[in-house]
């Protein structure tokens, strides 16, 4: 059996990991009895931990929140993880949490241990982040939004939109996207019953949030992806309908989200929709794709793929001597 100590912070340490852990369960990680399962929480409710306790057959323990953050028991690999996350911190896209991650982060390499020190220093001085290029957001504003997202509470915002024009929201907040560059809100728009995505640096919510609401499924299992293709697709000047040669299957590695979409059509065919900021550039990247097709619309790039094929076919003529 662990010392009473270490026996303490190994349990704070289960607690800290799981929602809910019944008293048989404790016993068998720390290899005690019930019964000094129930002294040791007795004894952790002394030191100040709020450890809620449920009886019946589904009864158990579970550390909830106190008046003071209690001390963390990370293991090698979370530590690493959280060290890692305060330094893209300190120069994210987040505003107002820089200096808070550089003292977070300085506070917890100094009781590191040298192993985890060196993991730590070696990613840093491995790795090179470009300057942000975009937006600072909020850190109370991530904080409204992920809060809403989480309680299933209407969230309402005054919102901008690209050319200044600002509007008054009312949605059912979904997801919090991050691209790398911007953060966005992915939400079941409730006045235009349909889903929306909005750029978070753009909104200003209204507190307190509204009703609860039964989540809705989303428009895409994979968030990421549908934020990938609206905000690429939403950028494009020009947009195409062009019936590939070929399966959706044979293709579908070749083509991002971002790219556009394909419509299988048979075993032979699909109909893929893509879009780019000039029509040379669209001829350009359909040719990319290595497979035969046809325009099914707009007329015009049929003209830019005929004058593209004729100056590639005047490079491939051998020069006069």
């Amino acid at each position: 059996m662990l010392p009473t100590s270490a026996r303490l912070l190994r349990l704070l340490g289960l607690l800290q990991t799981h929602r809910d852990w019944t008293g048989p369960q404790l016993a068998e990680r720390l290899a005690v009895s019930t019964r000094t399962v129930r002294n040791d929480v007795e004894k952790l409710r002394s030191l100040g931990y709020p450890v809620h306790s449920t009886t019946g057959v589904s009864g158990g323990y579970r550390l909830g929140p106190g008046a003071a953050l209690p001390p963390l028991l990370l293991d090698d690999d979370e530590a690493v993880a959280v060290a890692v996350g305060l330094r893209s911190a300190a120069g994210g896209t987040v505003a107002g949490i820089e200096e808070t991650s550089l003292r977070a982060l300085a506070k917890l390499e100094q009781v590191l241990p040298s192993r985890l020190r060196h993991r730590v220093s070696a990613l840093a001085r491995a790795v090179v982040a470009l300057p942000g290029t975009g937006p600072a957001v909020d850190a109370d504003v991530l904080t409204a939004i992920a809060a809403a997202v989480r309680a299933h509470e209407r969230l309402r915002f005054d919102y901008a939109d690209h050319g200044g024009a600002t509007s008054r929201r009312d949605t059912e907040p979904h997801r919090l996207v991050h691209t790398g560059r911007r953060w966005y809100l992915v939400a079941w728009d409730v006045t235009r019953a349909d889903w929306r995505t909005f750029r978070v640096d753009r909104m200003t919510p209204t507190i307190p949030t509204g009703p609860r609401f039964v989540p809705r499924d989303p428009p895409d299992p994979d968030v990421g992806r549908y934020v990938s293709r609206g905000t690429a697709t939403s950028l494009w000047r020009f947009r195409a309908r062009v019936r590939l040669h070929a399966p959706a299957a044979a293709v579908r590695d070749r083509i991002t989200p971002a790219a556009g979409t394909l419509e299988a059509l048979d075993d032979d065919h699909c109909v893929f929709a893509t879009g780019a900021d000039t029509l040379p550039m669209l001829a350009l990247y359909l040719g990319l794709l290595d497979v035969d097709f046809d325009v099914l619309d707009p007329p015009e790039l049929r003209d830019q793929l005929a004058a593209l094929g004729a100056r590639y076919a005047r490079a491939a003529t051998p020069p006069q001597r």
